[in-house]
């Protein structure tokens, strides 16, 4: 595994350093946290919220350069997220992030319509007012991002929406199966977006906050449902 990673890629995107070197907390952690830790969740959530396209190559010079650290933590970084399914290593070392088949993509949204009513649900039981007027604010921005084109934040306030509820259900070995796939989901929906070139929202944000409000166990599960397998439907268009 070390020689694959070590001999692997020769392109780190240059907007995705610009982007680390803006981003605060980034390249500012404490000094007492891991240094592979760091670089873990700094590309992890450029892949979640699609900051690379599919098929994107990484090196290790490259992420060692972004995050300022030696080839060791981006290693390390590198095998985690490889064994989330957050990246692909091939046989001959590369490393990249996913590229879905249409059966892949078909299995991450069967399961994904199978955790996150269960989620919705068991948050619906601890939900309230507050809660509601949170999840408001971001599809709000969500709104905006889909205003404004911008794939990125589209793909970071989704989640966002997404894991505020679920976050009620403490549930939190649940919601861990559930961030694999949407890591592993993650650049494709850059690709779902890109395609669409949306321009207004989807109602089923609004369905399921109709639904927590009235404390509707069976709609909150529908809206949830329909959510996940009809934005996943596009990816196989």
């Amino acid at each position: 595994m070390r020689k694959g990673i070590d001999q692997s890629l020769n392109l780190w995107p240059a907007f995705a350093m610009r982007d680390l070197t803006n981003r605060p907390g980034i390249l500012t952690e404490q000094p007492t946290q891991a240094a592979h830790d760091r670089v873990y969740r700094g590309l992890r959530q450029q892949v979640m919220h699609g900051e690379l396209p599919p098929g994107q190559a990484l090196t290790l010079r490259g992420i060692g350069k972004a995050f300022g650290v030696s080839m060791t933590p981006a290693r390390e970084a590198l095998r985690r997220l490889t064994a989330e399914g957050a990246l692909s290593l091939s046989a001959s070392g590369r490393v990249t992030t996913p590229e879905l088949t249409n059966d892949r993509i078909e299995e991450l949204a069967q399961i994904r319509a199978l955790l996150e009513p269960e989620l919705g649900s068991r948050a619906l039981r601890r939900a309230h007012l507050a809660l509601i007027d949170r999840m408001e604010t971001i599809n709000e921005a969500n709104a905006r991002a889909i205003h404004r084109q911008d794939p990125v934040e589209y793909i970071r306030t989704n989640l966002e929406f997404h894991r505020t509820l679920y976050l009620r259900a403490q549930s939190p070995a649940m919601l861990g199966l559930l961030e694999t796939v949407w890591l592993q989901l993650g650049p494709t929906m850059r690709a779902l977006y890109t395609r669409l070139r949306r321009t207004t929202a989807p109602p089923h944000h609004r369905l399921i906050l109709e639904a927590l409000r009235a404390g509707d166990d069976a709609a909150l599960r529908l809206a949830l449902r329909t959510d996940v397998t009809q934005g996943l439907r596009h990816l196989q268009g």
